[in-house]
């Protein structure tokens, strides 16, 4: 089912502001289908419970992602089939980093 969620991803990226790379395992068996975006500097987020008709709010989520500038979108702000689908997010290296010196 995987990967028949990249594909149904690859499909409607036309134009969109993301690089897609599949993976093997991102060890959310339990939750069936998943996904991770990040981006230097923001925070990282990891999806689970996927479905490749989800494909196209995926891929809308993405580009929010890209245009916001710390990475989070508001639960109020996604497409109603990912509002509960967020099962991990990760501050971004260069934040901890930071923290870490001060």
């Amino acid at each position: 089912m995987g990967a028949d969620l990249y594909a149904a991803l690859e499909g409607c990226a036309d134009g969109a502001p993301v690089v897609l790379r599949g993976v093997e395992c991102l060890a959310m068996c339990a939750l069936g289908c998943s996904a991770a975006i990040s981006m230097p500097g923001k925070w990282s987020y990891l999806l689970g419970g996927l479905r490749p008709e989800m494909a196209g709010d995926l891929m809308d989520y993405a580009r929010s992602y890209v245009a916001s500038g710390s990475g989070t979108i508001m639960p109020s702000r996604r497409a109603a089939s990912l509002k509960d689908m967020i099962v991990g997010r990760v501050p971004s290296i260069e934040s901890g980093m930071r923290e870490a010196a001060e």
